[in-house]
């Protein structure tokens, strides 16, 4: 699902990140905006991916940590001062992913994404929407809303 710009319907407008060695993006009209890592609130018997809760402007955000969530390397090997925390709109609920590095928006041609290999698509739970190609580097574009299976994101109703 791109975005339009220009008049182009075969451009795709993604927010790219880091987390460990790779890097993922995702649409950029789902997201909300970036922000600095700040103090996050822990919620009783949460899943592991769920890191807790921030106050955002008055409005209560549940924050989900990206490694746990697809249970990647330990997240004390990338920089702190890095770390980002994008705010996304999945299925109608605002929640923050935590990320090592914002990189920049990447505007990828159809052609320059392949569909997801279905071995990669059984990793990721099917949230990997295609594999695009930027020169030599290949970067995950993910599905925000097939991130979270049925009732995954139910703690977040006791936090909000």
């Amino acid at each position: 699902m791109g975005t339009v710009l220009k008049g182009n319907a075969d451009m795709h407008h993604m927010v790219g990140f880091t987390v460990g060695s790779e890097e993922y993006c995702v649409d950029i009209l789902k997201v909300q905006e970036i922000i600095r890592m700040m103090d996050i609130t822990k919620i009783p018997n949460a899943p592991d991916y769920a890191e807790g809760v921030i106050n955002l402007r008055g409005k209560v955000i549940p924050v989900i940590d990206f490694r746990k969530r697809f249970t990647l390397q330990d997240a004390s090997l990338g920089n702190d001062e890095a770390r980002r925390i994008v705010v996304v709109d999945v299925t109608g609920k605002t929640i923050g992913l935590i990320v090592d590095q914002v990189s920049h928006v990447i505007k990828l041609e159809s052609d320059q994404v392949s569909p997801t290999p279905d071995t990669v698509k059984s990793a990721g739970g099917g949230c990997f929407s295609g594999i695009g190609r930027l020169g030599d580097r290949l970067i995950i574009l993910l599905d925000v809303e097939a991130m979270f299976g049925e009732g995954e994101l139910d703690w977040t109703l006791a936090a909000a």
